[in-house]
């Protein structure tokens, strides 16, 4: 097993909620899909000797509260020194995923009344 699967097991038999691991790990993935979108633009390495006086390079990063059905998630956005890079991963000024919002809207096209929508949102 990975180490995802061995903390939903850890925390499955503790009777704990398995939100707070669904959370960190996406959080560290979302984290490192930038990091590698970064470097994927730049075409090297974090300290590789091919970006020195390359012209271009990291420049650190800003954070971002992003929220999600699993909570808060702390996002560093990583920076080029030239301002070039334009990450794909979160929408930009996005604080929020819309899934909610989307799930009402696909109910409703497919034919569900606003009440029974309601309903089902009351329930969760």
């Amino acid at each position: 097993m990975n180490q995802f699967t061995t903390e939903i097991v850890d925390a499955l038999v503790k009777k704990q909620d398995i939100t707070e691991v669904f959370r960190s790990h996406l959080e560290k993935a979302i984290n490192s899909l930038l990091v590698t979108e970064l470097t994927s633009f730049l075409d090297y390495e974090k300290y590789d000797r091919i970006g020195f006086n390359s012209g271009n390079s990291q420049n650190g990063s800003y954070s971002r509260t992003l929220y999600t059905e699993y909570g808060y998630l702390n996002i560093q956005i990583p920076r080029d020194r030239n301002g070039e890079f334009k990450q794909q991963t979160i929408a930009p000024y996005k604080r929020s995923n819309d899934t909610l919002e989307s799930t009402v809207i696909h109910l409703f096209q497919k034919g569900i009344t606003m009440s029974e929508i309601a309903n089902l949102i009351e329930k969760m």
